[in-house]
């Protein structure tokens, strides 16, 4: 088994994405400006030394120096040593809705994202609890089923978005079923649903579903995502708003928070209805009457003992950009008259 210690580096990847549109962008502006000064071969002969495969290289060579030290800061590390473990706590299940409504930018930088960061911060703070996750928009599937590993818990929540489920919707009776079925039919009073949503379900179903939940010794908790007020659902188009969605009639629709399903949920669920801010999503208030439950004793099988891999990669990062170093842009004699660079220059700006 194997996870990173630090995951927020990743965001790391991101300068390297931004360095090469930058690369790009020199590359072409020279192009242009070479072709405008004359004839080709007349400015081939003027820069005799000039290697455009090499500055290529030297860039290639500097990604991957930048993304080898990214995973070092990242700390990748491996489990050694596997032990049956003893552990006091309950059963969680985290609903999360992904449906196109939680795009609404109400919350920063929208709902979606603001509650998968309040989970992640949940996951790092449990101790003893075996932790599920379900998604659901139109229909509900298992995302995570119940685990005590919570390095794949969070590797998964960070892979959850508003398009991996086909059917739109926002049908909490679908998920409410699919959490009380996932729970299996062991018996035990320390099962809980972490329901959280913007609650846009009008429907019956999903209370009396939550009902059945509540009777069975299910506790549901539920989180109230965005604002009474509402926000329009924007289109994004490679991390860019292009546009907000429209009904039928050509109206900007406005996703509203409906707490007050949300809060019949959690009363026939004997739980607690949280509504999420910008600053507190409500988790610790969830957790607080989570604690209530009757903790059972789960034996399950985990590493107890990681190791860091990060000096691999620290390792290789230093070797590339040592290499990237020493590569000169330009052509030396000895290979100018090897002719290996030439060809591919000449290349490059046909």
């Amino acid at each position: 088994m194997y996870k990173f210690e630090h995951t927020d580096y990743f965001y790391g990847f991101i300068a390297i994405g931004v360095f090469v549109l930058l690369a790009i962008l020199y590359f072409t502006y020279r192009r242009n400006k070479i072709k405008k000064l004359g004839d080709k071969n007349l400015v081939d002969a003027l820069m005799p030394y000039s290697s455009t495969r090499k500055r290529v290289a030297k860039i290639i060579l500097f990604c991957l120096a930048f993304s080898s030290l990214v995973l070092a800061l990242c700390n990748l590390q491996t489990g050694s040593k596997l032990a049956e473990v003893k552990r006091e706590g309950a059963d969680l299940i985290v609903c999360l809705d992904v449906s196109n409504s939680m795009l609404a930018q109400d919350l920063t930088p929208n709902r979606l994202e603001r509650a998968k960061y309040a989970l992640e911060k949940m996951i790092d703070g449990l101790e003893g609890d075996r932790l599920g996750l379900i998604i659901f928009a139109g229909e509900a599937y298992v995302q995570l089923p119940i685990t005590s590993d919570y390095g794949a818990a969070k590797l998964f929540l960070s892979s959850i978005n508003t398009k991996m489920v086909p059917v739109q919707g926002t049908n909490v009776y679908a998920a409410i079923t699919k959490a009380v079925e996932s729970f299996g039919k062991d018996e035990g009073k320390n099962k809980a649903i972490i329901l959280i949503t913007d609650g846009e379900n009008h429907e019956v179903d999903a209370i009396v579903a939550a009902e059945e939940a509540g009777k069975s010794g299910v506790m549901i908790n539920t989180i109230g995502i965005g604002s009474e007020s509402g926000s329009p659902i924007p289109i994004m188009e490679n991390g860019v708003i292009k546009g907000y969605r429209k009904d039928k009639q050509g109206q900007t629709v406005i996703t509203k928070l409906n707490s007050e399903i949300l809060k019949t949920i959690a009363a026939k669920g004997n739980g607690v209805y949280v509504q999420a801010s910008q600053s507190d999503l409500g988790i610790k208030a969830i957790l607080s009457k989570v604690d209530e439950l009757e903790k059972s004793k789960i034996d399950t099988k985990m590493f107890t003992d990681y190791e860091d891999q990060f000096q691999w990669f620290l390792a290789l990062s230093l070797f590339l950009f040592v290499i990237e170093f020493f590569i000169s842009e330009r052509v030396s004699e000895w290979f100018k008259k090897l002719n290996l660079f030439e060809n591919a220059s000449r290349s490059l700006y046909k």
